[in-house]
């Protein structure tokens, strides 16, 4: 990778099974800047019981999700389509762990085949950029960066996602992925 070029992507989901993904939001960052985004509700696997607690959380009700297309659908028609634009791009995700588990689950669940998929984990890259602050969850470094945006929103997490790491670019002196990763004593990780 040449440049600072990436795909910043978040789930939610409906409960704290992984395969329970209820929204998505994806977007695309060239140079460190937004070119395009994605976002769709998601009809989880299986239609559990959304909890009071997920709701308050991301604000995705029952009613929000019972009449759209499940994982595989998104999938194929909406997220492909959209990774396939930039071929190559790896996607990042703050507490990448998670968001990867959900697509595991989920391509799991409804007997998908894993795609091979390079990413990387934009929590980890602000624990080594700035390992003074006190904390590193998404929500602080919005507002220590004054990124105003709407937390638990996929699309808007994706966004604030990829900003980080244009900010952390920036002030590692680097302008592209794999320099940032180096810098930071981090690696791609394959799906």
């Amino acid at each position: 990778m040449k440049g600072l070029d990436y795909v910043a992507i978040d789930f939610e989901t409906a409960n704290t099974y992984a395969n329970s993904a209820c929204s998505i939001g994806l977007v695309r960052f060239f140079d460190g800047e937004e070119v395009a985004s994605l976002y769709s509700l998601i009809h989880p696997a299986k239609m559990y019981f959304i909890p009071e607690w997920t709701e308050e959380i991301h604000h995705i009700s029952y009613d929000d999700v019972r009449n759209k297309p499940q994982f595989p659908e998104i999938w194929n028609t909406l997220v492909v389509p959209f990774l396939a634009q930039a071929p190559g791009l790896p996607l990042v995700a703050h507490n990448a762990p998670f968001d990867m588990n959900v697509i595991r689950g989920c391509m799991d669940y409804f007997g998908m085949p894993v795609p091979e998929l390079h990413y990387f984990d934009s929590r980890r890259v602000a624990q080594r950029t700035w390992p003074d602050l006190e904390c590193h969850q998404l929500t602080y470094l919005g507002e220590n960066f004054l990124i105003k945006y709407n937390a638990h929103d996929a699309l808007d997490d994706a966004r604030t996602c990829g900003k980080i790491i244009h900010l952390a670019a920036k002030a590692q002196k680097v302008a592209s992925v794999d320099k940032l990763l180096n810098v930071c004593g981090l690696e791609l990780r394959q799906l």
